[in-house]
């Protein structure tokens, strides 16, 4: 419960099926007041990336994204495990199952190398400062 420690009320609002509500929940979020929003990964996300994107810049709700694609189409930041060393790493597991080993025998690996992207110019539009402390930890930065 860090949410509870740091003070930080967390709203969680679930978007499912084949056309999610993003408009009520975004609706849902600024009724409530919401100061920030985290942006889990999921299908429907993806599939309506610019729209979820534009909604959050519509209600100037700074969010934070688990895919690097949302920040190159104008969202704030994303942290997210690096998508290039993922297919890296799935293609070792090719090479030792065309060699041979059984899948079932090889581990499951939890990412281990992750990306910042910052989109100042998203920032200025929310009227944002990122302090040159996180811009310097930052894999990418889009000016």
């Amino acid at each position: 419960m860090t949410a509870e420690v740091l003070g930080v009320k967390l709203l969680s609002l679930e978007l499912r099926g084949p056309n999610p509500d993003f408009e009520g929940a975004f609706r849902t979020a600024m009724r409530e007041r919401v100061g920030a929003l985290l942006v889990a990964a999921g299908a429907a996300l993806a599939l309506h990336s610019k729209r979820v994107v534009d909604l959050a810049a519509k209600n100037r709700l700074p969010a934070m994204y688990a895919s690097s694609e949302f920040v190159d189409i104008g969202a704030l930041m994303s942290y997210a495990p690096s998508v290039p060393d993922l297919f890296r790493r799935a293609a070792t597991y090719v090479d030792k199952i065309l060699k041979g080993a059984k899948p079932a025998d090889l581990p499951v690996e939890q990412p281990n190398k992750f990306e910042l992207v910052i989109n100042l110019k998203t920032a200025k539009a929310l009227g944002l400062t990122i302090p040159p402390s996180v811009l310097a930890r930052a894999d990418r930065v889009i000016e």
